[in-house]
């Protein structure tokens, strides 16, 4: 599955309504959140010893006798030295150093006089600057962008470009606002039909100049023109590729067009070329130029005349995302509104893509996963058996900065876990699948998700990487406790919570498969309203202001981004974040360290209402 696909999956199942969580259990206590992890006895740090009778254990003090339920493979993996080496060899495998390809050579192996911890230290720390340094080149390139509007200019389109030529200025001052690093230059390409002869084509080069946009618009671009019922729809896509100079790195077509092109394969109607495209132009040449220039392509819906062209288009490059402006043709304002919200999310959506990867964003391949949007019949799913982990919780800031407190396994607990898991993925992001499934622990069971990790490679689905994850979670929720009780004392009442996340591990024989298990969100609808790359897709002064209280509660040593949930009455519900910080050496990939705090969050940063009310430092640029 590539990159694009993958991103447009996620994008379609944040438009859905079907994640929900209910606010009578949203009106619970915080605790309610999580997976029933052990009540409240979980919480002590006293040993407690292994009954296996009993759900929940704490693995601090261990004895020989006490582990006869936990499987010696399962102790070796959370011993603290085997966690270090594993997180290594994951940075190291990430990296694409050659010296660590081999599946069967060990990094401790690989390295030349690797004898003590901070050598091993020493080492990751190269690794994960050569990862980083490419990351924030590539996240800075992304933030340039070309935007291109592909319109059919016949005579029925009038309101639209009365519409791309009123949003302009609108989309640019608000990214100027919420995305001040994002550099925008914007081009047109309108198209006719073959028998308007000169006037088939017009095109606006590639300009940061907006009112030479707007003028252009104005005064050069008028409706008319066209014959039969299909227009030159491959032309003017073909112009826009070929014609335009396409010079950054991140290159948006959005096209908005009522008429599908000539060709019996894309409409019934009357059609002058029946047999396609009278220069010899198809839809699998053009699209796939378009692909080749890894221009992202946008549609615009105005009528269901284009749906054959829709399901033709999606065949030769899959999924696109599909405006749908059918509805609101009558009023110009609602129009010109619709036009921004359409662009400013194509803006956002193809940065946050195309900051990924420095590849070609449709070609870079991941393991393929067939989806499912339905819940599957549970009656007719298997009972499986695993553990399932989390950290006790930290109580003090210095708990959070120890990177000792994470490795430690005195401070993990663990507990049998049943549960029922569907055979497909309902969605995927950047990072991660997931799954609908069932704990089926107690006699009642309750739905929830599970999420496995996309790569593959050595280390792609270690515990290592699961419980790293947890960790994440683990420090996320205690900041946003602490980011409550500071916002409830200045009379601000929305909450930023966070789901409480666990790793999973199951054995079947020698199979060992790991997981990342949450609560099932059951009522609003799912939004990323930031990316860890530095992106904000919907702006909540709240949600900003949360991200900058951990930066200076911290004293500057992280910052927690990538906010992504559910936005309820009372709170924002939240999960998966990111998290950057000084120490390079955790939190994941896609802690991008002091220069991802500086690039994706200090930079790009404008304080709001709640910023100022909390008394947050002014952010200095």
């Amino acid at each position: 599955m590539s990159v694009i696909n993958s991103f447009l999956n996620s994008l379609y199942s944040q438009l859905s309504s079907s994640n929900i969580i209910t606010s009578n259990e949203m009106d619970k206590t915080d605790s309610d959140t999580e997976l029933d992890i052990g009540k409240r006895c979980l919480h002590n740090r006293t040993t407690s010893s292994l009954d296996s009778s009993d759900k929940s254990y704490s693995l601090c003090g261990i004895s020989v006798t006490e582990t006869g339920t936990i499987s010696e493979t399962l102790i070796s993996e959370l011993g603290t030295e085997k966690l270090a080496k594993g997180c290594l060899e994951r940075y190291a495998d990430e990296a694409g150093d050659s010296r660590y390809a081999s599946k069967n050579i060990s990094i401790t192996d690989s390295v030349d006089s690797v004898n003590s911890d901070d050598s091993l230290e020493a080492e990751t720390i190269i690794l994960r600057e050569e990862i980083i340094f490419k990351a924030i080149q590539n996240i800075k390139n992304s933030m340039q962008v070309d935007l291109c509007f592909v319109l059919d200019c016949t005579g029925s389109m009038t309101k639209y470009i009365n519409a791309a030529k009123n949003c302009i200025l609108q989309v640019v001052r608000h990214m100027e606002n919420t995305n001040p690093n994002i550099k925008l230059w914007v081009g047109f390409c309108g198209y006719r039909d073959h028998c308007d002869n000169s006037d088939r084509i017009q095109i606006l080069d590639f300009t940061d100049s907006y009112s030479k946009f707007k003028s252009y618009i104005s005064d050069e671009v008028k409706a008319k023109g066209g014959g039969d019922a299909p227009e030159d729809v491959l032309g003017g896509l073909d112009a826009a590729t070929n014609k335009m100079k396409w010079s950054h790195r991140t290159r948006i077509l959005l096209h908005l067009g009522d008429a599908p092109p000539h060709g019996r394969r894309f409409t019934n109607k009357s059609d002058s070329y029946p047999d396609g495209d009278p220069n010899g132009l198809t839809a699998e040449g053009v699209l796939k130029n378009l692909q080749s220039e890894e221009i992202l392509y946008y549609f615009g819906k105005i009528t269901n005349q284009t749906d054959k062209m829709i399901d033709v288009f999606r065949d030769i490059i899959r999924e696109f995302p599909v405006f749908n402006f059918e509805s609101d043709c009558k009023d110009p304002e609602v129009l010109t509104r619709k036009l921004f919200e359409a662009v400013c999310s194509s803006i956002t959506s193809s940065v946050t893509l195309t900051s990924i990867t420095d590849e070609n964003v449709y070609v870079r391949s991941r393991r393929e996963l067939e989806m499912d949007k339905n819940v599957p019949d549970w009656k007719m799913l298997p009972v499986n058996t695993g553990k399932l982990l989390h950290y006790l919780p930290p109580k003090t800031l210095d708990d959070i900065k120890n990177k000792k407190y994470f490795k430690n396994k005195s401070n993990l607990i663990l507990r049998k876990f049943s549960y029922k898991l569907a055979p497909k993925p309902f969605s995927s992001g950047a990072e991660r699948y997931a799954y609908y499934a069932l704990d089926a622990t107690r006699e009642q069971t309750e739905e929830i998700v599970i999420k496995e990790c996309i790569d593959l490679g050595k280390k792609a689905n270690s515990l290592e990487r699961y419980l790293e994850m947890i960790e994440v979670s683990t420090v996320a929720h205690f900041l946003s406790a602490k980011f409550n009780l500071a916002a409830k004392q200045i009379g601000i009442k929305k909450k930023v919570n966070f789901l409480k996340s666990q790793a999973l591990r199951y054995k079947d024989g020698s199979d060992v498969r790991c997981y990342a298990v949450e609560p099932k969100f059951r009522d609003g609808l799912f939004k990323r309203f930031n990316v860890n790359r530095g992106v904000i897709k919907e702006y909540h002064s709240t949600l900003e202001a949360f991200a900058h209280f951990t930066y200076e509660y911290t004293g500057g040593y992280l910052v927690v981004y990538d906010l992504q949930g559910v936005e309820l009455s009372n709170k924002f519900l939240l999960t998966d974040p990111a998290i950057h910080c000084k120490n390079r050496l955790r939190f994941g990939r896609t802690n991008l360290g002091k220069r991802g705090i500086e690039v994706c969050f200090l930079a790009n940063h404008k304080c709001g209402n709640v910023c100022e009310k909390l008394g947050l430092a002014k952010i200095s640029k």
